[in-house]
């Protein structure tokens, strides 16, 4: 290898490790600094190659090389300057920024010549695939050997099973055709080496579900030259483990940070320094279990790094990148490589056939290489069949099994019961669809007998651990805050996984009876199940449209079911004649996911649903009551979402509070016919929370809102038409919570609004209201405004005179997520 090769490399990772630290700090140049990051970047895995061929390059490839060092070094002298330049002298930044601009040409030029892909030769390729092959294999038996040294003999099994995980991945990962498995990793590398450079030294994770790719992206960044030029090759890379022995972990951190082997820790004073510049230290600490087994492990000792590796967010969310899954390019070259030995499919198979099964893994590193291998010379009929389990949430064969859902499985052991029921109650809901947070929170309320509060933590919780995505939405875990438009994901490995977990034994005995995909009609095994009662206490159908010929088959008994959940596609749709039955019902979710609202029919036999509690309808039209309609006693919240109202609420005759007698909580949301809210609705005495939102066609409220004298939350957002707010709602003794916000052309407040003793909450965001009634200083239990800034300052002397109140004022925010429904 030429010395060129190696100052190429060298100067290359100097000037990335300045250009990082411009892009950082040096705004002004800080566009310049981030298109040369990825000029470079794009030449660094070109020039490692050279570098560690240990082939001797041709004389004219050396000259070409040394082309290149020079221009990287007068790169390295320029950024200097850059770095050392002070911010008052605006002639000489000015001239340092075209200098910039004149070395991103320069190294443009050079990069449109096809020069350093010409001194690719083939010699190189041949000995390099070899060190990265057995460097592969190195750290497979180097995690075998850490998996056994963690586990006691006597273990249950404990070592067998870490023996057959590691074979798997060694199988897969010492393959002669795999050329690289981080495909997909640069923008995940890229934006942690900003973190850790920019900050020079702390804590930062990397985070994700489990098989996303966050060990793979480690090992990328511990071999990083830009990383190893930083910290001037003082990397160490420890495995913790789901059981660690921290004690002997903690000596061997210490020993490396403190360069004293076989001493008790000391105080960083005693570090020791060179040149009197503290030394940059990297410790990357790889599967970390828990938050204790972080604290143990770091240590607040200048110039040292920490990157954690975790399944959880163990670290501050600004400190933490959370590894994404791959693109569908990359994820089928990933899928090919494993099941073809080459990034392409091959010729003569079905392309189609081999992309619908990559597309199952939903771009899920891990997937990928499993299902790959697991096909890895398989017939094309096979292969159908590996598609039609896969799609129905089952493993594609038993390697597929032991291999992917027994190592995803590893995910939950650390879950309390409660919790992890809850994350197996996420596979009820379809695949690829968002599932409202509003109405997982009813279920486990309802199911599991949490408290609300507890039931949100649960969530961020299942979120934190990256076992499903919280949408981010600024309400979220706000006082007063409501959910019914903020949505979770969760990735369908996870959700197979869930599947997987549940569907264990007879099928009349499960605790979750879920369809797991959608179906003309339901599964025929329920059918042939139907001469006993099915144990299940949540029932999840999928389907399209269903008439009575479709249900006549399935004469089924649910008396334990307490969730049903109808999903369907259609314009409509007839209820399932066994709802009758099941008496213990006691949330009701029925979505439409067709372009058009459903028409349900027999909403009679809802008679017999006394226990009632919770119901939950989207995209359809909601049934006309009447007279003869009997009463939910016990319904306590109704959401009706994307529906078409009619005059469901405003038929003369019907009292609905006899209807809904305990009804304290109702949502009209995305409502498009609701022009006037019908007065009947005020009758229902009991509501504590009425949300009436992105209803673009109210233009009224009814003058008896005042009746609602139990009322505490009043949403209105996002209803453009409204123009005015009656007198009435001064009074309301209990309320303590209204939302204008986005409402256009509502100007102003009722001149009585200081009536509202207990008033806490206020949020007018997006509203032109310049002018506040005078009354509004009485708002004595008053506690936080959300405003827009430029009308902040009308509550600037009720801020004065109420003590504790936030005025918060902040930027304009439409929100438009319900348009990717």
């Amino acid at each position: 290898m030429a010395v060129t090769d190696f100052f190429a490399g060298e100067i290359a990772a100097e000037l990335l490790k300045q250009l990082f630290l411009i892009s950082a700090k040096a705004w002004r140049y800080k566009n310049i600094a981030e298109r040369l990051i990825i000029l470079i970047e794009n030449i660094q895995p070109t020039i490692k190659e050279i570098q560690y061929s240990g082939v001797e390059l041709p004389a004219h490839r050396q000259a070409q090389i040394s082309m290149l060092s020079e221009i990287l070094t007068n790169g390295n002298k320029l950024t200097e300057k850059v770095i050392s330049s002070r911010r008052w002298n605006m002639f000489r930044q000015l001239t340092l920024a075209r200098k910039m601009e004149r070395l991103e040409k320069t190294i443009s030029d050079f990069l449109k010549a096809p020069i350093l892909t010409q001194i690719l030769a083939d010699v190189h390729l041949l000995r390099a695939n070899s060190d990265v092959r057995f460097d592969r294999v190195d750290r497979s038996l180097e995690r075998m050997s850490e998996q056994l040294g963690s586990m006691k003999i006597g273990g249950g099994g404990l070592i067998m099973d870490a023996m057959k995980v590691a074979e798997a991945m060694m199988e897969i990962e010492s393959s002669d055709e795999l050329e690289k498995f981080g495909i997909g990793l640069d923008l995940g590398k890229t934006k942690v080496k900003k973190m850790m450079f920019a900050c020079q030294g702390g804590v930062f994770g990397i985070s994700g579900m489990g098989g996303v790719g966050k060990t793979t992206l480690a090992r990328e960044l511990e071999k990083d030259d830009e990383v190893r030029c930083y910290f001037e090759n003082r990397i160490l890379f420890l495995t913790v483990s789901q059981s660690p022995i921290l004690d002997e972990l903690r000596a061997r951190v210490w020993s490396f940070l403190s360069g004293c082997e076989g001493v008790n820790p000391v105080p960083s004073w005693n570090l020791k320094y060179e040149g009197g510049v503290k030394m940059q230290k990297l410790v990357i600490l790889d599967d970390v279990w828990t938050r204790e087994a972080l604290d143990r492990l770091t240590y607040n000792i200048p110039g040292c790094t920490t990157l954690v590796v975790s399944r959880s967010k163990l670290t501050e969310p600004k400190f933490t990148y959370d590894v994404e899954v791959l693109k569908d390019d990359e994820a089928l070259a990933l899928f090919c490589l494993c099941a073809f030995g080459q990034k392409s499919v091959p010729p003569g198979f079905s392309h189609n056939l081999v992309k619908q099964v990559a597309g199952e893994c939903k771009g899920l590193p891990l997937a990928l290489k499993v299902t790959g291998a697991s096909l890895k010379d398989r017939p094309e009929k096979y292969w159908e069949g590996a598609l039609q389990r896969l799609s129905k949430g089952e493993p594609a064969d038993e390697t597929h099994e032991t291999r992917l859902l027994h190592q995803m499985k590893a995910s939950l052991e650390n879950l309390d019961p409660i919790t992890r029921e809850c994350f197996l109650d996420l596979g009820a809901f379809p695949e690829d669809k968002k599932i409202p947070v509003d109405v997982l929170i009813n279920m486990w309320i309802e199911i599991h007998d949490l408290e609300e509060a507890n039931a949100f933590a649960t969530l961020v919780d299942l979120s934190h651990r990256n076992l499903l995505t919280l949408g981010k939405d600024p309400r979220l875990g706000a006082s007063y805050a409501s959910y019914y438009d903020v949505f979770v994901t969760q990735h369908d490995v996870l959700r197979d996984l869930a599947l997987h977990l549940c569907n264990q034994g007879k099928v009349t005995r499960r605790e979750r009876l879920v369809m797991p995909k959608r179906e003309l009609v339901l599964p025929r095994e329920w059918g042939r199940n139907s001469d006993e009662p099915f144990k299940a206490q949540i029932v999840s159908i999928h389907t399209g449209e269903m008439d009575e010929m479709d249900w006549s088959d399935f004469d089924l008994e649910f008396p334990k079911a307490e969730i049903l959940i109808l999903n369907f596609s259609s314009d409509k749709y007839v209820l399932p004649p066994f709802i009758s039955k099941m008496s213990r019902l006691r949330v009701l979710v029925i979505i439409n996911n067709g372009m058009s609202h459903a028409v349900l029919h027999d909403f009679s036999i809802f008679a017999n649903l006394s226990k009632l509690k919770s119901l939950w309808l989207e995209r359809v039209h909601v049934p006309e009551l009447s007279k003869t309609t009997v009463p939910l006693k016990n319904l306590h919240k109704m959401s009706l979402i994307l529906c078409k109202i009619n005059n469901s609420f405003d038929q003369t005759g019907v009292d609905l509070s006899n209807i809904f007698p305990n009804l304290n909580d109702l949502t009209i949301d995305h409502c498009d016919d609701l022009v006037t809210l019908p007065s009947s609705i005020c009758g229902m005495t009991s509501l504590n929370s009425l949300s009436i939102t992105n209803c673009p066609r109210l233009g009224a409220l009814p003058k008896n809102l005042s009746k609602l004298q139990a009322l505490e939350l009043l949403r209105l957002y996002a209803c453009p038409e409204l123009k005015a707010l009656p007198l009435e709602i001064c009074e309301l003794p209990r309320l303590k919570y209204l939302d204008i916000s986005q409402c256009g052309n509502l100007n102003c407040l009722p001149e009585e609004i200081g009536k509202l003793k207990m008033l806490e909450k206020i949020d007018m965001r997006e509203c032109y209201i310049l002018r506040r009634p005078s009354s509004a200083v009485s708002l004595e239990s008053l506690r936080h405004v959300l405003c827009d800034k430029d009308v902040a300052f009308i509550w600037e002397e009720v801020e004065k005179a109420v003590p504790g109140l936030k005025i918060e004022a902040l930027e304009k925010c439409f929100s438009l997520d319900w348009l990717d429904e």
